[in-house]
């Protein structure tokens, strides 16, 4: 089990107390674990301690503002692989089958291509299959950096983080081609609401009337390691044989 992929998901998910109360352990994990380099650790530094110190419904607040609000920047990958296209549907089943051929079942309310949950799920593979997958949105993942940080938001250290971990640059063209798309302007919210008007479900745990987030519950869950044991060995969900990378829903989505 990577610890740092679940780190990086839960510093991506909707900010609740019980992440608050876990956040100040996460920079000594990811010294531990030792996947990351020192400077992208001290990048992220951050953004830890904005989750763990905040008050919890600024930080609410400007979650849903910059990623529920703002189809841009929208952590959703195939938001920005087919947007609403009918090919959608067929993809996230398709990665909602790679998620349970390894052993990682998602909830009703949770949906596949939720960068926090695909982050889960790298953490559960071996580090080699773990990067295969990463690199399939890559172009994805490093336009977003270059959004958040023209917005100068913190959580753009987590996608250089993510780079990294990729240990592969995107295509440049594969980047330019989703920074061409329309770059939505958060202060705008009467034409944000005019986008969004036409869409039937609202993504993210910033959705009206939900007050809890599940996602970041069974993340943190999973995340406790018994006390001794070293990081890496602790018991991850059984791992049948990989499809092909060419099943990769992914990669078909690219």
């Amino acid at each position: 089990m990577a610890v740092t992929y679940k780190i990086l998901s839960a510093l991506l998910s909707y900010p609740t107390e019980e992440l608050q109360a876990a956040a100040g352990e996460f920079a000594k994990i990811l010294e531990d674990e030792a996947m990351l380099p020192e400077v992208d650790r001290q990048a992220l530094d951050r953004l830890i301690k904005q989750t763990a110190g905040e008050d919890i419904y600024e930080l609410q607040e400007r979650y849903v503002q910059l990623f529920d609000r703002t189809r841009s920047v929208s952590l959703h990958l195939f938001e920005h692989v087919h947007g609403e296209s009918r090919d959608r549907g067929p993809a996230m089943v398709d990665l909602t089958d790679l998620y349970e051929k390894h052993g990682l079942e998602i909830t009703a309310n949770e949906l596949p291509d939720h960068l926090p949950v695909f982050l889960e799920f790298l953490s559960i593979l071996p580090e080699s299959e773990a990067r295969d997958h990463l690199s399939q949105p890559l172009h994805i993942i490093a336009a977003l950096r270059e959004r958040l940080i023209k917005r100068k938001s913190p959580y753009a250290t987590v996608f250089r983080a993510l780079e990294t971990l990729a240990r592969a640059a995107p295509d440049a063209s594969a980047v330019a081609a989703v920074l061409a798309e329309p770059d939505d302007d958060p202060d705008d919210l009467e034409a944000i609401d005019a986008e969004w008007e036409e869409t039937a479900v609202m993504f993210g745990p910033g959705a009206p009337d939900d007050d809890s987030c599940p996602q970041v519950s069974d993340m943190l869950a999973r995340m406790d390691v018994p006390p001794g044991t070293p990081l890496g060995t602790a018991t991850t969900p059984s791992q049948p044989t990989a499809p092909p990378a060419s099943a990769d829903p992914l990669v078909d989505g690219q």
